[in-house]
């Protein structure tokens, strides 16, 4: 029944896309298929879809894209921008670098890959176009740069993990056969995520400096200008200050990382309001409306897509494909690039958190039993799932860079893999190289 399921599922969201249905009508079409087949109630399909937003975290979805559209209007996009844009300066294609650049920024303050394409989006692929830039490379740029969102800290698929992994111990032979492990938390996993955060995103400047350099996108300026510089740090000074009072509120323990996003959008208001004086009545109205239609339309998609991968889940299909994986053989690297090709393919048709919901209890006792440190764990798991971000069918960067843009998601994505690509490279170094998530933490005491 299992693989029958399974080829119903797969089978049918594939025929769907190529008779040309949208991505929500094929998750959707397949797994109501899938229902019919194993006579379950369908009403329990609405049911799941229903409370697939009931969760706490998925609350900051909405808040934190309304944040991003408010600093728009509010100005603290454009100064972020700004800056971002006078440090990239002379390099090639330096407005792509810029939105990298604006992403890294964002991310620090959004928690989330959609609301921080969404944010950054607003401004970069207007002004990437009007740079002569081909509108789908630069929605294909927002698009894999929005994956930072859920790297740089703070992040809700960090918080995610940690809850799930804190109540996992050791198992004894582990331990006797490693020694002590060492402890796993939420904010040391952010701290974990600052490095591995800035090797993605230097993964993606390198791409878009030689994809420029082909296709002829200069540089801003000639050189670098301090006096710029300087100038666009003090015009940006409130908006750097965003994500220091976001991140200190969460590292001290006055909010929660999805309680953030609430503060984001007072923190927005105030500076829009009362310090930048640019938030308009028309801008804030537009603001709501921007959210709405943004977040409702990813919501569909996440409706279908929790739906289809609580079907995957039931039938014990992505546990039976991991512990098949991981039976191959015992050698830790090995281990890794299989557990990451897991994670790439099952992030292009789950959700982020419900696949960290899913497959931490799978994967996390059998990486103890390899010696592997848990926080080491959750920074992979967490890289790779950021892929899934511009990877389709789910890929929910793409339809927001698609929406925003007005590129069609088949002309982003003929435009994203060499994004995909590099950002798998990256990956593949941070898994091999634990230090790299490992230093940071041990270095602040953690």
């Amino acid at each position: 029944m299992d693989a029958y399921i399974l080829e119903i599922l797969f089978g049918g969201f594939f025929v769907l896309l190529l008779l040309g249905a949208p991505i929500t009508v094929s998750l959707a079409g397949a797994a109501m298929g899938a229902f019919i087949v194993l006579d379950k109630n369908p009403i329990a399909f609405v049911q799941i879809a229903f409370t697939s937003v009931g969760s706490f975290p998925l609350m900051a979805l909405p808040a934190f894209v309304l944040a991003g559209a408010l600093m728009e209007a509010a100005g603290i996009s454009k100064r972020l921008v700004d800056i971002a844009e006078s440090l990239a300066g002379p390099i090639t294609g330096g407005l792509g670098a810029a939105t990298v650049l604006a992403c890294l920024f964002f991310g620090a303050i959004s928690g989330s890959g959609p609301a921080t394409t969404a944010a950054v989006g607003m401004l970069m692929i207007p002004a990437m176009t009007q740079r002569k830039y081909e509108r789908s490379y630069a929605s294909a740029v927002t698009a894999a740069s929005g994956g930072l969102g859920i790297i740089i800290p703070p992040s809700i698929p960090m918080v995610i993990f940690g809850i799930s992994a804190l109540g996992m111990n050791p198992p004894a032979e582990a331990i006797e056969k490693f020694g002590a492990f060492e402890s796993l938390s939420i904010p040391k996993l952010f701290v974990a995520g600052v490095i591995p955060g800035l090797i993605m995103a230097g993964s993606l400047l390198v791409v878009n400096y030689m994809i420029s350099g082909k296709r002829g996108y200069r540089g801003l300026t000639e050189k670098w200008s301090t006096d710029e510089i300087k100038t666009a740090l003090r015009r940006g000074v409130w908006s750097i200050l965003a994500p220091v009072i976001i991140l200190g509120g969460i590292y001290t323990g006055l909010f929660t990382p999805t309680e953030s996003a609430i503060v984001a959008i007072f923190y927005t208001l105030f500076v829009g309001l009362v310090l930048h004086r640019e938030l308009k009545f028309e801008a804030l109205f537009n603001s709501l409306k921007t959210t709405t239609w943004i977040t409702g339309r990813v919501l569909l998609i996440l409706f279908a897509a929790t739906v289809f991968g609580r079907l995957l889940v039931e039938q014990r299909i992505p546990a039976t494909i991991a512990e098949s994986l991981l039976n191959l053989t015992d050698n830790l690297y090995l281990i890794w690039a299989l557990i990451i090709m897991f994670l790439l393919f099952v992030g292009m048709f789950m959700e982020t958190l419900a696949a960290i919901m899913i497959l931490v209890p799978v994967l996390l006792p059998v990486m103890y039993m390899m010696g592997a440190d848990p926080t080491h764990v959750g920074i992979v798991v967490i890289c790779a799932l950021s892929i899934g971000f511009q990877t389709p069918p789910l890929g929910e960067n793409l339809f927001v860079a698609s929406g925003i843009g007005g590129s069609t998601v088949e002309e982003i994505v003929a435009r994203i893999h060499p994004f995909v690509i590099a950002s798998t490279i990256a990956l593949f170094l941070i898994a091999f190289m634990p230090d790299l998530s490992l230093w940071l933490p041990r270095m602040m005491g953690y």
